[in-house]
């Protein structure tokens, strides 16, 4: 799920967050304490060989050269376990400290975000005995990445060598287009992954850490999750609770509401959210010639898509590729200030660059993110297949004023209408009041993952503790900058510490201010990815 949302805290920052006392002045003293040493490796050889990671990789580049690679095959069907294998790639980041916690393993989200880079990037992000103290273990999922098979369909769907159709259909016979492009994708994944498909559900990927704990030579594993891998880890939790020591959950989707729930959920939030992004660009009206107020600004963005659909950027940037570039300002302000002159230089001076600049098409990486969100997305609940539901349902919102993500979040999941294999059931979310305590990190007006999605899971999770960031609208806090937020982590993977339990969020962080037009950050390159159509695995790097 996040517009690379996990930009590095200052080395000086990650020190600071170490210490106990100052975590954060508004998280309590712990109380409780999570996994002590002591959960040993199974009485099993692992069964890995791990080997240095090359220079250059063909999905990763650079940014593995320092870790260590290996690959693990495993059940493409957990019901014939003898039967067809699949292979999982991994990195490694070993600990370095005396005695081992253990290992901790990555997710960045999604479903369908890679995760080999992210060793590299909590060990660079951490204070350095908390990096020191584990295994840090990065894994390209099934589908993903390099992982075979490697999923990736019907590419015109995402990037027809041209603008896309404008998202918001003027009337029935574009709606209908948009059906027939949504069928021929889905028409596309099940010709090739026919047999794949059936075996791409939440549960098949819980199962796969399971082995990928095995395989290590672990009784327990810890675990940090943004967004989807937020999901991911209470799915395994569910499922493997005595295989669980510590677990990081930020950003958690609603379990009640997977999947199509949920994107509506999202249809309302990031309307929120813009509108939160329009004031702000109102605010600073001097700098960018909008408009004094959120309407003047929504009324500049209407003015720029119209223009786009009339006349797309180099035939290649139109109204569906405007409204990518603005998502990712839904994921996380890193991008506010970038984004905002873009458009003032488009409506007001007609300069096409920096929306040039700022637009990035859809490569392999994205293709394949894409491909297996909807994999996954599509297998684990039944979806609407009646398309008056989504009909109704986009068309409802929109008319309620719920416009700027609507109908492009309804034809981004709408292969789940047409997918070649059933979905469902839904997997299982439910903790035990035996299952040791985790830590659940959310910001309250987050839009990819709203606010109750957290305050599901935590209730849901007798033993979690909520640690929200107050006001923050940010998608995948951890790592983010936030002391307060950064502090409780650390604490917390450092030596199990946590906040006091109590009603509602055990313990809150105030939300960093707004970024000012001058000073916002350029997002981070290692951490969670704005899940939408948006960068890099975007949309499917956040969900």
């Amino acid at each position: 799920m996040l517009n690379d949302a996990g930009k590095k805290a200052a080395a000086g920052t990650a020190a600071a967050a170490l210490a106990l006392g100052t975590a954060g002045a508004a998280v309590p003293s712990a109380h409780a304490v999570a996994g002590r040493p002591g959960s040993g490796p199974a009485p099993r050889p692992a069964g890995l060989a791990w080997k240095p990671c090359p220079a250059q990789d063909p999905w990763e580049g650079g940014r593995i050269k320092d870790l260590q690679c290996a690959s693990i095959r495993v059940p493409l069907d957990y019901a014939r376990p003898d039967g067809e294998q699949v292979t999982l790639r991994l990195t490694r980041a070993r600990h370095t400290a005396s005695e081992s916690q253990g290992v901790v393993l990555l997710n960045r989200g999604g479903p369908g975000a890679h995760g080999r880079d992210l060793p590299a990037f909590f060990t660079g992000s951490l204070p350095g005995k908390v990096a020191a103290s584990y295994d840090w273990i990065g894994f390209d999922p099934r589908g993903v990445g390099a992982s075979e098979p490697s999923l990736t369909c019907d590419p015109t769907y995402q990037d027809p060598g041209r603008a896309r159709p404008d998202t918001i259909p003027a009337g029935a016979a574009e709606e209908r287009a948009w059906k027939a492009r949504a069928k021929a994708y889905a028409d596309d994944c099940a010709g090739k992954y026919r047999t794949v498909l059936p075996h791409m559900g939440t549960a098949d990927w819980a199962r796969d850490m399971d082995e990928i704990r095995k395989a290590l030579g672990q009784r327990k594993i810890n675990y940090f999750g943004y967004s989807y891998g937020g999901y991911l880890g209470a799915v395994y939790a569910t499922m493997f609770p005595k295989h669980v020591r510590r677990m990081v959950l930020d950003s958690v989707p609603r379990p009640s509401g997977v999947w199509y729930e949920n994107n509506v959920d999202q249809n309302i939030a990031f309307e929120k959210r813009i509108r939160v992004y329009f004031r702000w660009i109102a605010r600073h009206h001097e700098t960018y010639g909008l408009g004094t107020t959120g309407r003047e600004v929504t009324a500049a963005y209407a003015k720029a898509r119209a223009a786009l659909k009339a006349a797309p950027i180099d035939g290649r940037i139109g109204p569906a590729e405007l409204d990518d570039i603005f998502l990712s300002d839904g994921y996380g302000d890193g991008t506010w200030a970038s984004h905002a002159r873009a458009l003032s230089a488009y409506v007001n001076r007609d300069d096409h660059a920096p929306l040039r600049k700022a637009w990035r098409p859809f490569g392999q990486r994205q293709q394949n993110a894409y491909a297996v969100y909807t994999a996954v997305e599509c297998r684990d609940e039944a979806w609407p297949r009646d398309w008056s539901r989504w009909h109704d349902d986009a068309t409802r919102l929109y008319r309620q004023g719920y416009r700027f993500e609507t109908w492009s979040n309804t034809w981004y999941n709408a292969p789940c209408a047409f997918w070649g294999v059933p979905g469902g059931p839904r997997p299982e979310v439910r903790g035990t009041a035996t299952l040791p305590p985790i830590l659940l990190v959310q910001a309250t007006e987050d839009a990819a993952t709203p606010y109750a999605g957290a305050l599901e899971t935590h209730r849901r999770f007798p033993t979690s503790r909520l640690l929200v960031q107050a006001g923050g609208g940010n998608h995948g806090v951890t790592l983010g900058g936030d002391r307060c937020v950064d502090g409780a982590v650390a604490a917390y993977f450092a030596g199990g510490e946590l906040p006091a339990s109590r009603p509602g969020p055990d313990a809150s962080c105030a939300a960093p201010p707004a970024p000012e037009p001058a000073k916002a950050a350029k997002p981070g390159k290692n951490g969670p990815e704005s899940t939408g159509h948006v960068t890099a695995d975007q949309r499917a790097a956040h969900r």
